[in-house]
């Protein structure tokens, strides 16, 4: 288990603040997760807390270097550059 936090972060603390954990660490605005301390929320059954209130996108990452906000997540933008529009 090791999520981390990249350079997407706009420094918000919003996960900071909602980590039940206190597994983000904060030093001169750049943030990064405690790997001792990340359980990525296993125990709420919920999913990882930091992940579901950040407002950024590719900002919080798995072990893999997946985002857990991939592009087009929370904007609802399509990410393909040949999509022009949605209809329906």
């Amino acid at each position: 288990m090791a999520l981390s936090i990249t350079k997407a972060c706009i420094s918000c603390y919003a996960c900071k603040e909602v980590c039940p954990q206190g597994a983000v660490s904060s030093a001169d605005a750049k943030f990064s997760i405690i790997e001792h301390r990340c359980n990525e929320c296993k125990t709420l059954g919920k999913g990882p807390q930091c992940a579901q209130i950040c407002p950024v996108e590719t900002a919080i990452v798995d072990a893999q270097g997946q985002a857990l906000n991939p592009p087009g997540s929370l904007t609802g933008l399509p990410q393909d550059p040949n999509v022009i529009a949605f209809s329906s």
